[in-house]
């Protein structure tokens, strides 16, 4: 038994046919940027995060990115698992965000066991179902609160010692929106002495009144 399935929580409940059948299953290591799917990519296999982020982005016609959800250890491509219960290819694009351990099930492997052990059916429909969760409540923010709002909620959510490293356009990606508008929206929590902007980060002033505000729509 190799030991990436002992160190999976999420494995834990298969019989011991469905782990010896994953056991070969090699470990891939991927540097920071890795491309893993673009938009008309057949869906090959079904991955399984060990360790690391990849994140899942729609990009629009005019070029505008919007991150949909991030996969990490114990989480799911809703994508991924769509195109393998189906025969629908990727309408989005996958990128690692960090270095990133992953082990890919291939198309047939991930067929057959769900097709035959049950406990693994559970997990990939359990991952499934949190999954799209996540994607109506990125829906509800991005269609009822304001883009003041879900950038304080962001803000806040991400700043480390009171500080978020990210440039203003990765900053849009991550909240749905442009960068000028984000750079607009900055600007004016600037005025208000809440933020200060530098070259590729924000520092919160002050990080209380970013929170009411990110509370004034349900964020």
């Amino acid at each position: 038994m190799t030991d990436w399935i002992s160190h999976t929580p999420a494995l834990d409940a298969l019989d011991a046919p469905s782990r010896a059948r994953l056991a070969g299953l090699p470990q891939q290591t991927l540097p920071r940027g890795t491309v893993l799917f673009r938009p008309g990519d057949a869906v090959e296999g079904f991955a399984i995060v060990l360790s690391g982020r990849i994140e899942v982005f729609l990009t629009g016609a005019g070029g505008r990115e919007l991150l949909l959800y991030a996969v990490e250890p114990g989480q799911s491509c809703v994508q991924t698992t769509l195109g393998l219960l189906g025969e629908a290819p990727y309408s989005t694009e996958a990128i690692t965000a960090q270095e990133t351990e992953v082990v890919m099930i291939p198309r047939p492997l991930f067929r057959a066991l769900m097709d035959s052990a049950p406990a693994f059916r559970q997990l990939v429909f359990a991952a499934f179902a949190e999954r799209m969760g996540g994607m109506i409540q990125l829906m509800e923010r991005v269609s009822f609160q304001s883009v003041e709002c879900r950038l304080a909620d962001w803000l806040c959510t991400r700043a480390e010692g009171g500080r978020v490293q990210a440039t203003q356009a990765e900053i849009a990606t991550q909240i749905g929106s442009a960068r000028e508008v984000v750079s607009r929206r900055l600007d004016a929590f600037a005025r208000r002495g809440w933020v200060q902007t530098e070259r590729g980060a924000v520092v919160l002033t002050d990080p209380g009144a970013l929170r009411r505000l990110a509370l004034s729509e349900g964020g």
